[in-house]
């Protein structure tokens, strides 16, 4: 059987880096015999709340590749199949749910969530962060809780760094995190898909980052992950409901895995220039497959 999907991307950030991988998708969809077109989130708009039913288009699924978490929301009650689901983009793009959400389930830094403020007013009285440096040591890791290739992550080694971060950060939500010392400047990225690890990358950066994200300047190598690791990661994308994600894996004290983050709509090139394996065709592969056994 033929399918129809929709490939839903952000009109504003279609650069060269995202197109790539749209493009990929599209051609892996092509192999598979599957016609996939590109809509960005600014070409499908819905009333939110309107009782009427959809009377356009309706594609046998929708690979959505954003962040735009109420219009998959809109998509799905509107009867649209969606890899991932709204529910599981939104867990993972806010960090602080997916801390909640995971926590008991798998081992992860001590995470605070900073006091609730509002973005023109920030923090007058950043007295809390002392007792953050009482709780988690130091230094510590300030996130910002919306984030990707770790961009919004920062190290404070003292109070008065931790108070200058977030000044400068604006009353944006964050976290504090414990550091995880033993993987200064290391760390894995595990691609999972359809409930099992399709690739997985060793990543280091040796400029003095304690991120080891390839756009920090970060190096990677293909890696052989342990039975360990591999399971870490596809039970944190089974809790979290993920058709494919990228799941980060710090290294503990003793070279146990302790998770870092998961991501939903995890840019799969430096995957691929790593270990020859493209994450479009497993999520292809994915999707056919998957629906095949629930019109079966």
């Amino acid at each position: 059987m033929s399918y129809k999907g929709w490939l839903v991307v952000n009109r504003f950030l279609y650069t060269n880096k995202f197109s790539t991988l749209y493009d990929w998708l599209r051609r892996a969809a092509s192999r598979m015999g599957v016609e996939l077109t590109v809509f960005t989130n600014d070409e499908i708009l819905f009333n939110i709340g309107s009782p009427e039913e959809y009377t356009g288009e309706r594609p046998d699924f929708v690979l959505f590749y954003d962040k735009d978490i109420r219009l998959a929301e809109q998509l799905e009650t509107h009867g649209f199949r969606l890899f991932n689901s709204a529910r599981s983009i939104e867990l993972c793009d806010d960090k602080s749910l997916m801390h909640a959400h995971l926590i008991g389930e798998l081992p992860m830094p001590d995470t605070y969530c900073a006091p609730f403020t509002y973005e023109n007013i920030g923090y007058g009285d950043a007295a809390f962060v002392e007792a953050m440096f009482e709780r988690l040591g130091a230094p510590l890791v300030i996130k910002e809780v919306f984030g990707s290739f770790g961009q919004q992550v920062y190290l404070a080694r003292t109070t008065d760094e931790a108070r200058a971060r977030l000044r400068a950060i604006g009353g944006k939500r964050a976290l504090f995190q414990r550091f995880v010392g033993s993987s200064f400047g290391r760390d894995l990225r595990l691609n999972v898909v359809g409930g099992r690890v399709i690739a997985a990358m060793y990543r280091f950066n040796e400029h003095g980052d304690f991120r080891a994200n390839i756009t920090n300047g970060g190096s990677m190598r293909a890696h052989t992950p342990t039975a360990e690791q591999e399971a870490m990661a596809v039970r944190a994308a089974e809790l979290l409901g993920l058709d494919f994600c990228g799941v980060d894996l710090l290294f503990g004290g003793e070279g146990e895995p302790i998770l870092c983050e998961v991501n939903s709509n995890a840019h799969f090139k430096s995957i691929f220039d790593a270990t020859g394996v493209n994450a479009a065709d497993a999520i292809m592969e994915h999707i056919v497959k998957t629906l095949g056994s629930e019109r079966a």
